[in-house]
């Protein structure tokens, strides 16, 4: 497998008259997690149909596993894993059958079909679930299951087009350490989610899609460092002579709360800027009675860079609201 797992350049993609992408450029490492992060509209599962063969792009370069997907598509199918935004499994078949039957299509023997199904049972916790009907499975197990079922055939790339959206907390912890064994294992993924929590916990990279553009890319920390230092947050005591302190702790992109009583400055000199100005407090006789350092955020990126809220519930403005399903061979 190269190196470079995915490469797109110049991605162009309309419906229409509307433009969804507009000269998308993409590097995905082998063997890393690669993340899409926008909000509702911006083009995320766009570019992951385009990737899977699902759609056509109107011009631009894209390799996947170093098949181009315009010419090769079969090879590029044959390479790759999705699961899409709805859980693709049959209601009315137990977890087990889903899976055999997702073994055949793959071309697999009956005997290997079930020995594969068996296997992704027990990786994906769904053992004792193995033989009821899938309607019966919360939305946790229907995500487990269906990730399973893209994995039939062990692609060393595979997609995963907001996994967790609409999970419980403990299902959606439990779909990161599946995520996260699947990389240490030597799959790439690329993730696609509006949660800023899981693109900080799980990706090498992110890039962030706004408009049908990528308007900032790197590694979490690169992009926190966007938005600017830690801040130091200082409330201080009623007793105390709150004019004095904010002359003693001005300092760069002073924050005051009067109401609060609180302070915050950025924090450029570290743990020495934090010891010198409580020393300094300390000599007027003023009193600090908390003291807090707050790193940048995902969260602070993202509504610095898109402008908005992460969890943005306005109307798609792509065809996002479809199930991809999965490509079969």
């Amino acid at each position: 497998m190269p190196k470079t797992a995915i490469v797109v350049k110049d991605l162009h993609k309309s419906f229409g008259k509307l433009k969804v992408l507009e000269g998308v450029n993409l590097t995905v490492e082998t063997g890393n997690v690669f993340a899409l992060l926008g909000p509702n509209g911006a083009g995320k599962t766009t570019i992951v149909r385009v990737l899977s063969t699902l759609l056509k792009a109107d011009s631009g370069t894209i390799k996947v596993n170093g098949f181009d997907v315009h010419e090769s598509p079969a090879k590029v199918r044959e390479v790759i894993g999705l699961t899409g935004q709805y859980a693709a499994v049959d209601e009315y078949l137990s977890g087990r059958e889903n899976l055999e039957m997702m073994g055949r299509l793959y071309r697999l023997s009956k005997q290997d079909a079930a020995k594969r199904a068996q296997q992704l049972l027990e990786q994906f916790d769904l053992v004792k679930a193995a033989d009821r009907i899938a309607k019966n499975y919360s939305g946790g197990m229907r995500r487990r299951l269906d990730l399973a079922a893209s994995l039939i055939a062990t692609p060393p790339i595979l997609f995963l087009d907001e996994p967790t959206t609409g999970l419980d907390p403990r299902s959606r912890i439990a779909m990161w350490d599946i995520i996260k064994n699947l990389v240490a294992q030597g799959t790439t993924i690329l993730l696609t989610t509006q949660y800023l929590e899981e693109a900080d916990l799980l990706a090498d990279k992110i890039v962030v899609i706004d408009g049908g553009k990528v308007i900032a890319e790197g590694t979490a920390d690169q992009l926190k460092q966007k938005v600017g230092n830690e801040r130091l947050e200082l409330t201080i005591s009623e007793k105390s002579n709150f004019s004095k302190a904010k002359q003693i702790v001005d300092g760069e992109a002073l924050q005051v709360d009067e109401d609060q009583r609180k302070l915050s400055i950025a924090n450029n000199g570290g743990a020495t800027q934090v010891k010198n100005l409580l020393i300094e407090l300390e000599k007027a006789k003023i009193t600090v009675e908390t003291l807090a350092l707050h790193k940048p955020t995902l969260d602070d990126v993202f509504l610095t860079l898109t402008g908005k809220q992460t969890a943005d519930s306005s109307q798609e403005t792509e065809p996002e609201d479809e199930p991809a399903g999965r490509r079969k061979k």
